[in-house]
C-alpha cells in the first residue's frame, strides 16, 4: 500500500488487514494525524512492531513525519528518494508536549483527550496551565477550566500565556485551527493596569475584543478601589487599548468623570506623546496652564521634553529637560528653564515685568570607560533672582540659595616614568544676593610626577640624600568678574585676566633621633601675565590714576621651609583584675609640629608714584606693584622669618559592648580633633605672634550628633579705640588670651528603628542639591506633586499585622549654630539659629512631615513648610502648606501613582497674596 501525508479524513489510507495485535499502532497513527490536524499533539508511545504496507499504486508519498513512517526496504526507500511529488509542508512548526498530575486519557469514541489535575500543555510560545483541560479533536478546541478542591475552592484557575500576554480567566474556549477564543472573567496585564473582563474574544494573536470590562492599576483585583469601566474596548497587546463609553468608579460606585471614547498606548518602550497641562488660578497673574507640553523619544539612549506655561496676563514660560545615558560610558541630564513674568497691569504704577531664566547640566562618566582620561560636568547658573521669583513648587527647597555654582572639567593620565597629568576646567561662582559673578573661562592645570633622582633603582627609600625629591606644576587661568546685568555681553570680557605660575618644589624628608620625623623644602615659583597696571597722581583732580599696561610681564619668587613633627601614644587602662569595666581604656593620640618659613622680600617689583598735597607744600610718596590685579597675586615686599607652631589631638575611648556576644570591647570616639596653632614673626617689629587658632569637632549619641566647635584668641591687647597694640594683653589688665571670635555647630538626628531603616534621601532632597540646595530638608523640600519622576516611592512593602497595635517610625533632625564675635569689644552674638525637620509616620499610610527653625537673635521662626501624605493605594494625596513667610502658600493634590493613568488627577493651589 502506499502511504500519503495525514489530512483532515481517512478516506485516502487504505489498510489491507488489520488484526488484534497491531491496532495500538492503528490508533496512535491516527490520534497524530488529529493532532497534527488540530496543531496540538502529545509525546508518542514506544513504537512496536509496525505494518508492513502493501503497494498497490506506482507512486510512493514519503512520510515527513519520522515518527509515524514504516518500516521501509532499502528498494523501495531508493524510489521514495526518486518521488516526483514534492512532500506538503508539515503543520506542526515546534515540539507539542502536554502532562497532567493524575488523569491523562483519551476516548476514541469522541475523540477527546482529558488531562487532569495541574495540566499543562506547551505548544511554541503558547502555553496553557489549568486544572482541567478537554482537548476535542471532532471540534478542533481545547476547553481549559480550575478543579473543586475537597472544601469547595475553586482552584487551578486556567492561565494562558501566548508571548509576553498573560491571561488569567475563569475558564477559556480555544479554537486550535482558527485561534479564536473565549475567555470568561479574565484578568490580563496590560503595561502597568490590569484588564479584568467578564467576557474577552481572542480574535487573532494581536486582537482581543472585551465586553463590560474594569481597566485599573490597583493591586487588589478581587475588589479593586477604582476601575474605569470600559463597556466595548479592543485591546492590541503591547500597543493599545480602544474603548467607547467609559467612565470612572470608586469601589463600583459610579462617577460622572467619563468619556465617549478612549485610548490608552501600551508599551513597553519609550513613545512620545503629548504632556497635559494642569490649570489653575494665581494672585497676581490669572489663570494659568502650566507643565504642558510634548515628550520626545528620541532614541533608547536620549529623551526630550518641552514644557510650557501660559498666564491670562501675558506671562509665559517654558522649560526644556533632557536625559541622556550609555551604559559603561556616561550618564546626564541637562535643562533649560526661562520665564517672562509681568506683575498687575500695564498702567498702574506696580507694574514691571521680568525676565528669568536657569541652566542646569549634570555629565557623569562611567570610571570602566576610559579609566586614563575623565570628564564631568555640574552646571547651575543663570538670573541671580530665578528661585526667589519663580513659585514653581519645584523650587521650594532652593528659595533660599545665595550662591549658584558650576564646574565643568576634563582630564587625562599619561603613565610612565614620571607621570604626566593635566585637566581642563571651568568654573562659575555666583551670589545671588549682589548679583556678582566669579569666572575661570578655563583653568588648565598641568603636572609632571615626583620624581627621585637620588633614590636606589631597588628598595626603599633611606636617608636625606635618597629622598630628594622634586616636580613641576603649572596653572593657566582667564579669571573674569562681571555682574547680572552683563552676563553674556561682550563687556564681560574687557576685564578678564590671564597668567600661568610655574612652580617646582623641592624636597626631602627623613627620621631624625628615631621618634621625630623632619622635612625641608624649598618652592620656585614664577608667575606670567598678560596684563599689568600703571598708576600716578593727576595733580589737577588730585586722585589716583590707574592705566592698564597691554604685554608679557612675568616676576619670580622663592621660599623655604621645614618642619619637624613626630607621634605621641597615652594609654590610661582602667581594666583591673577581677573587675569589668564599663570603660577599659583611654586612648590620646597627640600630633605635635613645629615649622620654620623664610620668604624673602622681593622689593625690586614694587613702584611708586608722587602725591603733592593740597597746599603744594609737601609730598609723600605711595609705593605699588603692577601686578596688583594679577590672578596670582603680588610678590612679597617684607621679608618674613616665621616659626609655625601646632598641636592636634584624638581621643578614643574603649567600652564595654551591650551585646553579650560580642567579644571584643566597643570602640568610640571622644574627640575626633581637637587642634591648636600660633605662629611668630621674627622678622616683624610688633605684634609677633599671631592669633591662637582652635578647632576641634566629635560624634555623640551613638554617631547619631556632629559637634563643631572653634575659636580664635588674640594674646594682645586693644587701645581706647579697639585698635591691636603691641602689648600683651595680660600686660594690660587682662587675661592670657582675648576671646575675639568663637563658633558652635551641630546637627542632631533622631529617629526610631523602623524610621532609621527609611531615612534616605527622597528625589526631592536630589532636586534641592541639584538646583544648589543643602543635602537634606532643613530648607524644605522640593516638590512638583504631578511629577511621577520626582515623586517615585522607594518604600518597602510591609506585611500588615493582625494586631491594631503597629509601629510609628519617626525621625528628627535638629541643626543649632551660634556666632560670636568680640574683635572690637562688640561683645555680641552675630547669629543665633535653630533648625528642625523631622517626619512622622502615623499610619502605614498616613505620613507628616515639617521643615522649620527659629532665629534665636531677631525673635522669629525661619522659613517653614508643613507637609501632609496620605497613601491611597493605587492613589497619592499630598497637601503642603507655606504657612507665614513672603512665599505663604499651599498645594493640594490627589493623583493616581502610575504613570499611565498621571493625567488622572486634581490639584489645587493656594500662591502668595499680591504685595504693595
Amino acid at each position: 500500500m502506499a502511504f500519503q501525508k495525514p489530512s483532515h479524513t481517512f478516506t485516502k489510507i487504505h489498510l489491507k488487514a488489520l488484526h488484534t495485535n497491531n491496532f495500538k499502532i492503528l490508533f496512535a497513527l491516527s490520534f497524530t494525524v488529529f493532532i497534527n490536524t488540530l496543531s496540538f499533539a502529545q509525546d508518542i508511545p514506544t513504537k512496536q512492531d509496525s505494518i508492513k504496507p502493501r503497494v498497490r499504486d506506482t507512486k510512493v508519498i514519503k512520510v515527513n513525519d519520522s515518527l509515524l513512517a514504516p518500516q521501509i526496504s532499502e528498494k523501495e526507500q531508493d524510489s521514495i528518494q526518486t518521488d516526483s511529488i514534492k512532500p506538503k509542508k508539515e503543520l506542526l512548526e515546534y515540539i507539542v508536549k502536554y502532562s497532567a498530575t493524575d488523569t491523562t486519557k483519551f476516548n476514541q469514541k469522541k475523540h477527546k483527550l482529558y488531562l487532569y489535575n495541574e495540566a499543562v500543555i506547551d505548544y511554541g510560545d503558547m502555553n496553557i496551565k489549568a486544572g482541567s483541560i478537554i482537548v476535542d479533536y471532532n471540534t478542533n478546541t481545547v476547553y481549559a477550566r480550575g478543579i473543586v478542591d475537597t472544601v469547595g475552592t475553586y482552584t487551578q484557575a486556567p492561565v494562558f500565556t501566548q508571548g509576553s500576554n498573560v491571561v488569567e480567566p475563569d475558564s477559556i474556549v480555544f479554537n486550535t485551527k482558527s485561534q479564536k477564543a473565549l475567555i470568561y472573567n479574565s484578568k490580563t496585564e496590560q503595561g502597568e493596569g490590569t484588564v479584568i473582563a467578564n467576557i474577552t474574544k481572542k480574535e487573532n494573536d494581536s486582537v482581543y475584543f472585551l465586553k463590560n470590562a474594569k481597566y485599573t492599576t490597583a493591586e487588589d483585583l478581587e475588589d479593586p478601589e477604582y476601575y474605569i469601566k470600559l463597556r466595548k474596548a479592543k485591546i492590541v497587546p503591547g500597543k493599545k487599548i480602544v474603548t467607547g463609553l467609559a467612565n470612572l468608579f470608586f469601589y463600583d460606585v459610579p462617577t460622572p468623570l467619563g468619556l465617549p471614547f478612549g485610548f490608552f498606548p501600551q508599551t513597553e518602550k519609550h513613545t512620545s506623546g503629548v504632556i497635559i497641562p494642569s490649570f489653575g488660578e494665581q494672585n497676581d497673574r490669572g489663570y494659568f496652564l502650566q507643565n504642558g507640553g510634548y515628550y520626545f523619544a528620541i532614541n533608547d539612549y536620549i529623551d526630550l521634553a518641552v514644557l510650557g506655561d501660559y498666564y491670562t496676563n501675558g506671562s509665559y514660560g517654558m522649560r526644556m529637560e533632557s536625559t541622556y545615558s550609555k551604559r559603561y560610558k556616561f550618564r546626564g541630564n541637562i535643562g533649560f528653564r526661562y520665564e517672562n513674568l509681568i506683575n498687575s497691569e500695564r498702567g498702574f504704577p506696580d507694574y514691571s515685568k521680568n525676565t528669568i531664566y536657569n541652566i542646569r547640566w549634570s555629565h557623569s562618566q562611567d570610571s570602566k570607560s576610559n579609566p586614563n582620561s575623565r570628564f564631568s560636568a555640574s552646571v547651575n547658573l543663570g538670573s541671580s533672582t530665578y528661585y526667589r521669583s519663580s513659585i514653581n513648587q519645584i523650587n521650594t527647597g532652593a528659595f533660599l540659595n545665595n550662591t549658584l555654582s558650576s564646574s565643568v572639567s576634563y582630564s587625562k593620565t599619561f603613565h610612565g616614568e614620571p607621570q604626566v597629568n593635566f585637566s581642563l576646567t571651568a568654573t562659575h561662582s555666583q551670589n545671588t544676593n549682589t548679583e556678582q559673578i566669579n569666572m575661570t573661562l578655563p583653568t588648565f592645570q598641568g603636572s609632571v610626577g615626583r620624581m627621585y633622582p637620588f633614590a636606589s633603582k631597588t628598595g626603599s627609600k633611606k636617608g636625606i640624600i635618597q629622598n630628594v625629591n622634586l616636580q613641576y606644576n603649572v596653572r593657566g587661568e582667564n579669571r573674569i568678574q562681571t555682574t547680572d546685568s552683563l552676563f553674556f555681553k561682550k563687556e564681560m570680557f574687557d576685564d578678564a585676566r590671564a597668567g600661568f605660575q610655574h612652580s617646582i618644589p623641592l624636597s626631602t624628608n627623613f627620621k631624625l633621633f628615631k621618634y621625630f620625623s623632619l622635612s625641608a623644602s624649598t618652592n620656585y615659583n614664577e608667575v606670567w601675565t598678560f596684563k599689568t597696571i600703571n598708576k600716578s597722581f593727576d595733580p589737577i583732580e588730585r586722585r589716583e590714576v590707574v592705566e592698564d599696561v597691554n604685554g608679557f610681564d612675568s616676576f619670580r619668587t622663592y621660599n623655604f621651609s621645614t618642619s619637624l613633627g613626630t607621634t605621641i601614644y597615652g594609654m590610661f587602662d582602667f581594666q583591673k583584675e577581677g573587675k569589668d569595666r564599663k570603660i577599659q581604656a583611654i586612648r590620646h593620640v597627640i600630633r605635635p609640629s613645629i615649622s620654620y618659613n623664610i620668604n624673602p622680600a622681593f622689593d625690586k617689583y614694587y613702584d611708586s608714584y608722587e602725591v603733592i598735597s593740597a597746599d603744594g607744600l609737601t609730598t609723600s610718596d605711595v609705593e605699588y606693584s603692577r601686578f596688583e590685579s594679577g590672578v596670582f597675586g603680588t610678590p612679597n615686599k617684607n621679608f618674613s622669618s616665621s616659626m609655625g607652631i601646632s598641636v592636634s589631638n584624638n581621643i578614643e575611648a574603649k567600652v564595654r559592648d551591650r551585646d553579650s556576644t560580642a567579644t571584643k570591647p566597643k570602640k568610640i570616639t571622644i574627640l575626633n580633633n581637637l587642634n591648636f596653632s600660633t605662629s611668630y614673626n621674627f622678622a616683624g617689629d610688633s605684634l609677633q605672634w599671631s592669633p591662637v587658632r582652635m578647632s576641634g569637632g566629635t560624634q555623640l549619641f551613638n554617631n547619631k550628633m556632629n559637634v563643631n566647635f572653634g575659636a580664635t584668641m588674640d594674646p594682645y591687647a586693644l587701645d581706647n579705640n579697639n585698635n591691636r597694640i603691641d602689648k600683651f594683653n595680660i600686660d594690660n589688665g587682662g587675661s592670657l588670651f582675648r576671646l575675639t571670635s568663637a563658633n558652635l555647630t551641630t546637627i542632631w538626628s533622631l529617629s526610631s528603628k523602623k524610621g532609621d531603616k527609611k531615612d534616605k534621601k527622597s528625589k526631592g532632597i536630589e532636586e534641592n542639591v541639584r538646583s544648589g540646595g543643602r543635602d537634606d530638608d532643613l530648607f524644605g523640600v522640593s516638590e512638583d506633586f504631578a511629577n511621577s519622576k520626582l515623586n517615585e516611592d522607594d518604600k518597602e512593602e510591609e506585611t500588615p499585622s493582625a494586631l491594631y497595635n503597629s509601629p510609628i517610625p519617626w525621625s528628627l533632625r535638629i541643626a543649632y549654630a551660634v556666632n560670636y564675635s568680640n574683635s572690637r569689644r562688640q561683645n555680641e552674638i552675630s547669629s543665633h539659629s535653630l533648625m528642625f525637620s523631622g517626619e512622622l509616620e502615623l499610619s502605614p499610610k498616613w505620613s507628616v512631615g515639617a521643615s522649620s527653625g527659629y532665629d534665636l537673635k531677631n525673635a522669629g521662626f525661619t522659613y517653614t513648610q508643613l507637609r501632609f501624605e496620605r497613601d491611597l493605594l493605587s492613589w497619592r494625596m499630598n497637601f503642603s502648606w507655606i504657612p507665614f513667610s513672603s512665599r505663604s502658600s499651599w498645594n493640594f493634590f490627589i493623583g493616581i501613582k502610575s504613570s499611565i493613568l498621571k493625567d488622572l488627577k486634581y490639584e489645587k493651589r493656594r500662591q502668595p497674596d499680591q504685595r504693595l
